[in-house]
């Protein structure tokens, strides 16, 4: 069982406001750090997080506007100041190589720590042994990739009397427990011989910049938590289309059609000092809806309800 939690580093669209920073959201899984957008100054809040900045650390960027991605300067920079020592991916659309890259020889900073700069396509971004993260082109006034953390299933529940039945020795149990199969005296035992069915992981979607499109419902399907862009509300929707956003009445549109748990509401306009309102008219369509704070957290519990390690 690993932590799985959600940090919002910041909630406004274009200029932030006092009390909402650029667009970035923190993915911490066990000791993995995953950052989504970076919009400027978004390192302070990074700090103030208590996140770290010499965890395993992948960045990526939805989209090449100044509010999503300015701010991936300083994390890298603030990361050498630190010493930082462990590598760091950065992951973006056509563009991103370039700008990390001219921009550094502009500013005239070297790092402590091996970068590597990957543009992206639409399909899986990044495989490990425990998830995926997948990319989907967006509809935005850029080229716009919203993103899909996905866990692979885990093992089922151990049976230890199943395993001790068999006669399997103790040594051998965990072999099986990773999803492997054991030979033992001639025979060769499955983990469905000891163990209950495969059991499902999370499923954390991003959507950066866009207009509610029929393929994002497909891409966030059944996610356990959907981060969503909701700009406007009802009395904006005219300026939703035309600058390719959302509303948050659309955004819970597209929740309720993919089937998610929870629907988070973010990237909100600075016209609104209070976004109730916004969240009230999502929830006319989908009913677990909430809205984006900064430094807000947000602990995702794995489907069956079992608790993760904190």
């Amino acid at each position: 069982m690993v932590d799985l939690t959600v940090v919002f580093l910041g909630t406004s669209s274009a200029v932030p406001t006092r009390d909402r920073g650029l667009s970035s959201v923190a993915v911490r899984r066990g000791s993995e750090l995953m950052i989504f957008d970076a919009g400027e100054g978004v390192q302070r809040n990074l700090l103030n997080a208590g996140l770290g900045l010499n965890k395993e650390t992948r960045i990526f960027i939805t989209h090449m506007h100044g509010d999503h991605s300015i701010g991936v300067l300083g994390i890298l920079q603030s990361m050498s100041m630190y010493d930082r020592s462990k590598p760091v991916h950065v992951f973006g659309p056509k563009g991103i190589i370039e700008f990390i890259k001219e921009n550094m020889r502009l500013l005239g900073f070297g790092l402590t720590y091996e970068l590597y700069v990957k543009e992206v396509r639409e399909g899986v971004v990044v495989r490990t042994d425990d998830y995926v993260i997948k990319a989907c082109l967006a509809e935005h006034t850029s080229t716009d990739y919203a993103y899909l953390l996905e866990e692979f299933p885990r093992s089922g529940v151990f049976y230890p009397e199943k395993a001790t039945g068999f006669g399997i020795p103790k040594e051998k149990w965990g072999v099986l427990q990773d999803g492997r199969n054991v030979k033992y005296r001639g025979r060769i035992f499955k983990p469905s011989d000891v163990a209950g069915p495969p059991r499902p992981g999370r499923k954390i979607g991003i959507s950066g910049d866009t207009r509610p499109i029929k393929k994002l419902a497909k891409f966030f399907k059944n996610a356990d938590l959907l981060i969503f862009d909701s700009t406007f509300g009802d009395d904006q929707s005219e300026l939703a289309v035309e600058r390719y956003h959302s509303t948050a009445k659309e955004a819970a549109e597209l929740a309720e059609k993919a089937g998610v748990k929870k629907l988070v509401l973010t990237h909100f306009s600075s016209r609104y000092k209070d976004v109730t309102p916004l969240v009230e008219q999502a929830r006319t369509i989908h009913k677990d809806t909430i809205a984006a704070e900064d430094m807000l957290r947000i602990t995702v519990p794995y489907p069956d309800g079992e608790q993760s390690n904190q």
